[in-house]
């Protein structure tokens, strides 16, 4: 894709596929904690991400798009396989140190390094003063929504290594960020949405087994069709079409415009436990919702 074929801004499709995908992700993240119940994280993972690759190569198939053709983007895609299996690697071993609060908050550092490390690569991607201003907002209002777990105790089991999961969370929101980053500046620009995503899909499926395998994990196919339900949609929505839907939008939209939106992502979580798990609707979480409003209006304002 040519530089004159993409947006300088968001448009009303892109808010809206962002705020979707978004949403689909908070709630994923409810059907992760209910499927973990019975599937171990990693091997929960395995079976993910396997199942988007089987579905994301079906659709290539019915499509008509080439996925294994020599195009110079084998080196740059098994960069971005690579930071893409990192991130989910060090949030599942991060869990086992430190608290889901504290690690979302260092998870969602991710857009500064988007907004930080890009625009050396593609000066189109550049922010102004006011657009730091509102990207420090939202990540300030993620910290406030979590502020009570993040300043709690981390693990019960593992107070004392609570820093490693906390260098894990951060870890995974660079490796999340550089992801953006290397789909963006390397000859993976060029190539479809599909096999962008196939990269990502197909290096995390290889390593997570290994990951699972080496931590001991159970595996195991015998769940409860409800479990069963919680990773179908892990697998079709989210892994296969929210995150094919967030690679067709970098090849056309600002990446560190659209960054700012994934800090919904977590306040979405907070929501759907309020609305489905009957959680308590805290002072925080409202504060919150508006801080990441505001900092999303004006980190993309005109």
């Amino acid at each position: 894709m040519t530089q004159h074929e993409r947006k300088s801004h968001l448009d009303t499709l892109a808010i809206s596929l962002l705020i979707a995908c978004c949403a689909f992700w908070g709630f994923q993240q409810i059907l992760i904690k209910f499927a973990s119940g019975e599937i171990a994280p990693l091997w929960q993972a395995s079976i993910r991400f396997w199942g988007a690759a089987v579905l994301l190569w079906l659709w290539c198939q019915y499509r008509g798009v080439k996925l294994f053709g020599r195009d110079g983007s084998l080196k740059g895609g098994l960069l971005v396989g690579s930071l893409f299996a990192a991130e989910f690697c060090f949030i599942y071993l991060g869990l086992t140190h430190t608290s889901a609060s504290r690690l979302t908050v260092f998870l969602y550092t991710s857009p500064f390094w988007v907004a930080i490390l890009l625009p050396r690569f593609v000066p189109g991607e550049s922010m102004r003063r006011t657009q730091w201003v509102g990207l420090t907002i939202a990540f300030a209002a993620v910290a406030i929504a979590f502020s009570e777990g993040f300043l709690g105790n981390a693990h019960p089991a593992a107070e004392d290594n609570q820093w490693i999961g906390d260098l894990m969370g951060l870890g995974a929101g660079m490796a999340w960020g550089l992801t953006t980053v290397a789909i963006r500046s390397t000859a993976i620009a060029t190539v479809s949405a599909e096999k962008s995503l196939f990269y990502q899909l197909g290096v995390t499926a290889l390593v997570t087994p290994v990951a699972s395998a080496l931590l001991g994990e159970t595996w195991s196919f015998d769940y409860s069709a409800m479990a069963w339900g919680s990773v179908f949609l892990q697998t079709a929505v989210g892994a296969f079409a929210t995150y094919l839907t967030w690679m067709w939008m970098l090849r056309h939209y600002p990446a560190t415009r659209m960054a700012t939106f994934t800090f919904l992502t977590p306040l979405f979580a907070l929501v759907f436990g309020v609305a489905l798990l009957g959680e308590p609707l805290t002072l925080q979480l409202v504060l919150a919702l508006v801080g990441v409003g505001v900092g999303i209006v004006l980190v993309n304002r005109r």
